[in-house]
């Protein structure tokens, strides 16, 4: 059976004056797959995904998102992504508890603080607030926010940075799970290990155009087929697999 996608990209162009970010890119995400967007800064994904998002109008081009145009279909659209915030979307004073109820209200939906909370591991910190959270913990419950309307698809951009290996490797583990509960996962990251491991397709964008969508493997299979050998030897693990192995895996909070 023949995947579907649930996010359509055609010809989209995003101009601001004389400058093209965005120099008509096309793609599709397929439905419950992890997707990464991956290029340099200044290379156009964000504007892509802030469109895609609804939060940014496109210049020209068409998109549909869960069979959805962007043109006349936001607020459908809305109702079925969820998007990670910045540390700056949340109020500093609040504890996780007001803030779930506090989502919750402006979705319009009905859940309790626990229920979220215990999807990425943090009911213990149900009445800490989230300026006092460490950065690992602070990921986790922006995720769980994006989690709030049971969404079709999430967009997480760079949910790993500044981490340490051990919150890194599992909030990978709940990005796994959130795609194998059903949900589809669009993903920006410039840690490429990370995509490597998490992503069934990447998409390069340089330069506000996509130069490459294929399954990771593929893409490194056709670069080590043009002869390309890395100048240090391959291994079967490496310093971060070292590191894991001999701290552990459990969460560790600041």
């Amino acid at each position: 059976m023949a995947k579907q996608p649930i996010i359509t990209v055609k010809n989209l162009v995003k101009k601001y004056g004389d400058f093209t970010a965005v120099d008509d890119i096309s793609f599709e995400v397929y439905e419950g797959e992890i997707f990464g967007l991956l290029g340099p800064n200044g290379a156009g994904k964000t504007t892509t995904l802030e469109i895609i998002e609804t939060l940014r109008e496109k210049t020209s081009g068409q998109i549909m998102v869960d069979g959805f145009d962007i043109e006349n279909g936001v607020d459908s659209i809305k109702k079925r992504i969820g998007v990670q915030l910045q540390a700056a979307g949340y109020y500093p004073n609040l504890n996780l508890s007001e803030l779930i109820a506090l989502f919750s209200g402006l979705y319009g939906v009905d859940v309790t603080a626990n229920q979220m909370l215990e999807k990425v591991a943090l009911t213990d910190k149900a009445k800490a607030k989230y300026k006092d959270l460490s950065g690992g913990q602070k990921q986790r419950f922006s995720i769980a926010t994006t989690l709030i309307n049971n969404p079709r698809i999430v967009f997480l951009d760079e949910p790993t940075t500044g981490l340490d290996p051990q919150a890194r490797r599992n909030l990978w583990d709940l990005i796994r799970e959130i795609r194998d509960q059903g949900t589809t996962v669009v993903i920006t990251t410039h840690y490429m290990d990370e995509a490597e491991v998490l992503c069934d397709r990447v998409a390069f964008v340089d330069g506000g155009h996509i130069i490459g969508i294929n399954t990771p493997d593929a893409f490194i299979d056709e670069l080590v087929a043009l002869g390309f050998e890395r100048k240090k030897e391959v291994k079967a693990a490496n310093l971060e697999d070292v590191f894991i192995a001999k701290t552990g895996k459990e969460w560790r909070e600041a």
